[in-house]
């Protein structure tokens, strides 16, 4: 299975991997204690984001900042989505910055996923255990939004970990130099307001739809 993934440039010296993996990855549940698991904490936690978004539940501060925290959660959920996909695939066209040169495209992406193996490996330890913990919160009535929470993040960092040790030991890399992606190194210390226009017309020409929320969500300005 092979897959374009972007070499984004968020900042000086600052770079992401960034694709648009299909929304049915992992859609059905698999064999194994973990898997099954894994499938019963995505499906319950897409109920628990789908009644925050619809905004339809009594209004309260405490609700409205439940709701928006797992409106957030669900964002950063999406941005992990390109480590998971990369447990699945067995070759990869990196696409990146045309001012960038070959060997540091090359690079580059191993450093990055070097550093994600790292940091999901050891969140996967402390989010476990603050998951066993959660669970003494079982007693309250309502549903157990912290549970969940800590529940998501623990199969959030696996696949993440898991995708990071693919993408370093497994996949083959293609590169392909994108002129666009040299542009958006510009963008990053323009404020939001000036920008959106140019990187909403960048994402389209890239036919990624999400890309213009995520570069706005991680774009750093050195102003």
């Amino acid at each position: 299975m092979e897959a374009i993934v972007y070499l984004v440039p968020v900042g000086p010296g600052r770079y992401e991997l960034y694709s648009e993996p299909p929304d049915e990855i992992d859609a059905a549940p698999r064999d194994g204690f973990f898997a099954r698991h894994a499938y019963r904490f995505r499906e319950r936690w897409r109920e628990v984001v789908h009644t925050a978004r619809r905004g339809d539940r009594p209004t309260g501060v405490l609700a409205r900042a439940r709701d928006w925290t797992v409106c957030r959660i669900s964002e950063t959920v999406a941005e992990q989505r390109t480590l998971w996909s990369l447990r699945q695939l067995a070759s990869i066209e990196l696409r990146y910055p045309s001012d960038l040169s070959a060997a540091d495209a090359a690079s580059l992406p191993r450093r990055l996923l070097l550093a994600a193996r790292r940091h999901h490996g050891l969140w996967l330890v402390v989010d476990g255990l603050l998951f066993a913990l959660s669970g003494l919160l079982m007693l309250l009535p309502g549903p157990n939004v912290i549970a969940y929470y800590f529940g998501l993040r623990v199969v959030g960092h696996f696949l993440s970990w898991r995708g990071a040790a693919c993408g370093l030991d497994r996949v083959e890399w293609q590169q392909h130099a994108e002129p666009a992606l040299a542009e958006l190194r510009a963008l990053a210390d323009v404020p939001r307001e000036s920008r959106a226009s140019r990187v909403e017309a960048i994402a389209a020409s890239l036919n990624l739809p999400r890309l213009a929320a995520f570069f706005d969500r991680v774009a750093v300005r050195t102003g």
